[in-house]
């Protein structure tokens, strides 16, 4: 009952500029930001070299059936 009712005493003695200052220097949810802004570059260059890989795919996939048919017509 004692500790309850001094931390409650010291909980109103605090200032509302005091406990802004105490959030603005939390660091709680730095690991989560920095998480999703790594994740999110990820997933931007998976779309990226996924592209790439598509259009080198269909590119060497014409080249090839190109020399085929010149093979083929030759």
């Amino acid at each position: 009952m004692t500790t309850t009712l001094l931390w409650s005493t010291a909980l109103l003695r605090t200032t509302l500029p005091g406990r802004l200052r105490a959030l603005a220097h939390d660091d709680r949810g730095e690991g989560v930001i920095s998480t999703a802004i790594a994740v999110l570059i990820m997933a931007f260059l998976g779309a990226a070299m996924w592209v790439g890989f598509q259009t080198m795919w269909k590119t060497t996939s014409q080249t090839t059936n190109d020399k085929v048919e010149q093979i083929g017509n030759g």
